[in-house]
């Protein structure tokens, strides 16, 4: 048997953290085996479905490299099949047409709950023969009423549900679209979909998407639900623990491997490991290994190991990501140094490549804030000379390097009398507008003859 797993987001609003971690999971369970993903669209709701959400989603999918092998699918694409089938079950009895109407169901509900039952569509037209005239009828599936359907879920293990307690759900609108239940089944059979890999809130839906299954002839698939992600205080992961929407983590400048193996630990583990590349991560995952209780989202650890993959990385690789991150901050990369370079000076201090956007801010146009308690601590007087003299050499210096600009300084502050540090603070200010950059021979490298200069010659004229 071929592996086949499917990903099936509902475009109405963005991808969140829960949705990546269902896909990432479905995604390495078909490379661990060899299998094929599959990106299907559940678009069949017309009113809260959105192009701009489809293509967040793609888009999402795109930088976290969870590329599929089949699709991307559209339920609005294929109506006519789900036509075709409702009519199959219709007319072997498995599905039935029901006229009752919203007022009727609303108070057949209250009154189960007056009498403290679930509420639940009480198969009254399950017997109907005739049609209602002026009324558009729903199709519904003929649940059986008997037995135990059992769920051998591959998280959770042996669930059970009585079929009494599953009422018969509608399949198709009286519009004639499809249903969540019915789509999915179709669409799931259609592709021979092996192996449901989804969120644990659809368990109870199980059993009603397996009778449909049976009924429309389709193998039933193995299934594994995912438990849900909370956030750092139990409850359920929302806005207010931070940003749930995965593409803010990449505006803010995460990296999209970093954020795979944060989230492929949420739930599943290998060992004490904490650290995976892509490659480990389809050779060791298994679905048997992922935890049956909810996992809560840490940002702390996510920013750790964003720090370590920005610290491992090859600089060339992640330039891309720090060039958006700079454009996004409205800074024009030409008139600076390669992003590499500005990564491999500023990593070991940064979570993020937004992070490094925003220190390296200066390199690339005039600093955005100075701090005046720095300029009035190290700009005075007493460093005029050693500055002046600095600008000097520095001018005509033949070799505008690191090594160059540190022998340069070294030279001054001899010269001068003062310590090296006592001439490179000064310096730092003066050329960033703050008193933290890397190491000041780096900076210059970085920010260049002339604009080095000319911050110089500005700072020297500001003194007192």
């Amino acid at each position: 048997m071929t592996v086949k797993t499917r990903f099936a987001p509902s475009p109405t609003g963005f991808l969140h953290i829960g949705g990546v971690r269902t896909a990432l999971f479905s995604w390495l369970y078909a490379r661990h085996h060899g299998g094929q993903f599959v990106l299907r669209i559940e678009d069949t709701d017309r009113e809260r479905s959105t192009q701009a959400a489809v293509d967040a989603i793609l888009e999402a999918m795109e930088w976290l490299g969870l590329h599929h092998d089949e699709g991307p699918y559209y339920q609005t694409r294929r109506m006519d099949r789900y036509r075709e089938l409702a009519e199959q079950l219709l007319a072997a009895g498995s599905a039935y047409r029901c006229y009752c109407s919203r007022d009727e169901l609303e108070q057949m509900r209250a009154a189960q709950m007056a009498r403290g039952e679930n509420p639940r569509y009480d198969g009254r037209c399950r017997g109907r023969q005739n049609p209602v005239a002026g009324v558009s009828s729903v199709l519904r599936f003929r649940t059986p009423q008997e037995g135990v359907t059992v769920v051998d879920d591959l998280v959770r293990g042996r669930v059970e549900f009585r079929n009494a307690e599953l009422d018969d759900l509608v399949i198709m609108r009286s519009d004639g679209t499809p249903t969540f239940h019915f789509g999915v089944v179709v669409d799931d059979g259609d592709t021979g979909i092996t192996h449901v890999i989804r969120g644990d809130d659809h368990l109870n839906n199980t059993p009603r998407q397996m009778h449909i299954l049976d009924a429309l002839g389709f193998a039933r698939p193995a299934y594994a639900h995912l438990p849900m992600i909370l956030g750092p205080d139990g409850a359920k992961l929302s806005k207010r623990h931070g940003a749930v929407n995965v593409l803010e983590y990449r505006d803010a400048g995460y990296l999209p491997d970093a954020m795979l193996n944060y989230l492929v630990r949420l739930g599943w583990s290998h060992g004490d490991q904490e650290l995976f590349s892509r490659e480990e991560m389809i050779r060791l995952f298994d679905i048997a290994a992922v935890n049956a209780s909810a996992s809560r989202f840490d940002t702390g650890k996510l920013d750790w190991i964003n720090q370590q993959y920005l610290r491992a990385g090859d600089p060339e690789a992640l330039a891309p990501g720090l060039v958006s991150q700079l454009d996004r901050a409205g800074l024009d990369v030409r008139r600076g140094p390669h992003a590499a370079a500005v990564i491999e000076a500023y990593r070991e201090r940064a979570t993020t490549l937004g992070d490094i956007a925003a220190s390296a801010g200066y390199l690339y146009a005039e600093p955005a804030r100075v701090d005046e308690a720095a300029v009035g601590k190290h700009l005075t007087a007493a460093i005029a000379g050693p500055l002046r003299l600095l600008t000097t050499r520095l001018a005509g210096s033949p070799d505008w390097t690191r090594e160059g600009i540190h022998a340069a300084m070294a030279a001054v502050a001899q010269e001068c009398g003062i310590g090296f540090g006592k001439l490179g603070q000064p310096v730092r200010v003066a050329v960033t507008g703050g008193t933290v950059s890397p190491p000041i021979d780096v900076t210059l490298e970085l920010l260049g003859r002339e604009k080095t200069l000319e911050r110089l010659s500005r700072a020297i004229t500001r003194l007192p």
